[in-house]
């Protein structure tokens, strides 16, 4: 099923980010609340990982920005469906 949210550069940022994908975030290092600062600083470092990754080079910045959405959204899922199981 296709949300609104799927767009081509997404699935392409998601593509490239299987093949280069970051270690899994541990659950407790973030919060589970919804703090669009917080949220926007844990996007932030994210971003910056996957840029260093691919040694910074230009022209991949807003895949990286929705790659890191992406998992930080995850994360922040998983951290609540934990607190939901352990309730």
């Amino acid at each position: 099923m296709r949300s609104s949210l799927d767009t081509p550069v997404r699935k392409a940022a998601r593509k490239r980010s299987r093949t280069n994908a970051l270690p899994t975030l541990s659950v407790q290092r973030f919060p589970t609340f919804d703090d669009p600062e917080q949220r926007a600083a844990m996007t932030a470092e994210a971003a910056y990982f996957l840029a260093e990754r691919r040694g910074f080079a230009p022209g991949h910045e807003l895949d990286d920005w929705l790659v890191a959405e992406d998992q930080i959204r995850a994360q922040l899922a998983l951290g609540i469906a934990a607190e939901q199981v352990q309730r």
